[in-house]
């Protein structure tokens, strides 16, 4: 007599990576998807985890909108400050003057095409919250997937305590240095910048009216981010060595370097939240998919933060795996399916290397103190911020309205 052979749990997807695309995607296919549809989401940080965040993130209105849909936005909306202006500017550090050469307001605008600015604890607050309510989705936190493999049947994957669940798709939202990409042997293409990024809040004694500002310095860019109140998030990206040696100021120290490319118009500021420092670098894995497997956000793509594009890139791959996954559901095909990794993978990579390649060029560009460089450069800034046709274009591009569109994208059910 052959022993018995327990039953593993079994889920029609699981997704190991509990951040924001992870929660997202969980919610989507449980909201989503046929009675019945189980998915287990591993998260590696217990459910309290992230509530010190200092970070905030820009939601574009296609992220607000597929927000909306999940039922996630009416928790966020209170949290949220509308980015009502963008205000570019390119200039030499210690310049008297930062001469304004290209702006985005809501003229330039249909609908609520605005992006909103989201303190990253609220963000997952309200995702985990919506989340733990559905009861399709059984969460696996602090837990990690050690390992995987493919079976006739499925992907049967390793907790690192030691249990196995299995699926028919396992989906990678375990970060830019996913171990679960490495183990399938997919590569990326990329490399390092010889910057270094800063992210911190800072409060301020007059009121930032929803205008957010872009500074382009030699160093790299230096991002003024609206934040509910009189505070604003500060994105900073400056020269590695540099960048170094700021992080190593005392507090006063540290405020008066801010201060410099911060200015004056706001008033005096003051930190208002920790600060926090890590290596940019840019990364797009080879093939968003293998067998049984998918890819999506920073797992799939890493980019430079100067537009805070990240999370908005990972939320259309959200959106479109969804839709793919969700259809495919109804017709009652595997999620393991190759036709149906293979079209995803065909709607996500070129639009995601192009963000990561138009992110690389700006930062290439303005990331100098060329004195011609600086002449052509803000002759082109200059030239698009007279062609609203132009801008316009510009602002559909960020807001993910451009190309083939996920339905979640656009604020529809699938």
């Amino acid at each position: 007599m052959e022993p018995h052979v327990p039953k593993l749990p079994r889920f029609d997807v699981i997704i190991a990576g509990g951040g924001f695309v992870g929660l997202a995607l969980a919610l989507a296919l449980a909201k989503l998807a046929p009675a019945g549809y189980r998915v287990a989401l591993i998260d590696a940080e217990a459910p309290d985890a992230g509530k010190d965040d200092p970070r905030a993130s820009a939601l574009s209105a296609s992220t607000r909108r597929l927000l909306t849909v999940l039922g996630v936005w009416p928790a966020l909306h209170s949290e949220a400050q509308p980015i009502t202006s963008i205000e570019i500017t390119d200039s030499p550090l210690n310049s008297s003057l930062r001469p304004h050469f290209l702006g985005f307001d809501r003229d330039d605008e249909t609908g609520d095409s605005g992006a909103s600015m989201v303190e990253n604890r609220h963000l997952r607050a309200a995702l985990q919250e919506t989340t733990r309510a559905e009861p399709a989705v059984e969460t696996f936190a602090p837990d990690s997937a050690s390992d995987f493999r493919v079976t006739p049947f499925g992907v049967t994957v390793t907790l690192a305590g030691g249990d196995e669940i299995e699926a028919g798709l396992l989906v990678a939202a375990d970060g830019k240095r996913s171990g679960l990409r490495e183990r399938a042997g997919i590569k990326c293409v990329g490399w390092s910048y010889p910057q270094t990024g800063i992210v911190t809040t800072v409060a301020h004694a007059k009121p930032h009216h929803g205008r957010a500002v872009q500074h382009f310095l030699p160093g790299g860019p230096f991002a003024i981010l609206p934040l509910k109140g009189y505070c604003s998030s500060i994105v900073w990206s400056e020269d590695k060595s540099r960048g170094e040696a700021i992080m190593t100021l005392d507090e006063a120290s540290f405020v008066a370097e801010l201060t410099k490319r911060f200015g004056h118009r706001l008033g005096a500021i003051a930190l208002a939240g920790p600060r926090q420092s890590f290596p940019l670098d840019l990364q797009i894995a080879r093939t968003f998919v293998a067998e049984r497997l998918a890819l999506i956000g920073d797992a799939a793509h890493a980019v430079h933060p100067l537009a805070g594009q990240g999370l908005n890139i990972g939320m259309r791959d959200v959106a479109a795996l969804a839709e793919i996954l969700v259809e495919g559901a109804r017709l009652g095909l595997d999620p393991g399916t190759a036709s149906l990794l293979q079209r995803y993978e065909r709607w996500r990579r070129f639009d995601s290397a192009f963000s990561a390649a138009v992110m690389d060029g700006l930062n290439r560009l303005f990331s100098n103190d060329n004195l011609a460089l600086r002449a052509l450069r803000d002759l082109g800034l200059g030239l698009v911020d007279r062609a609203p046709q132009l801008k316009r274009f510009l602002v559909r591009e960020a807001a993910g309205t451009t190309g083939e569109v996920p339905r979640l994208l656009k604020g529809e059910r699938v």
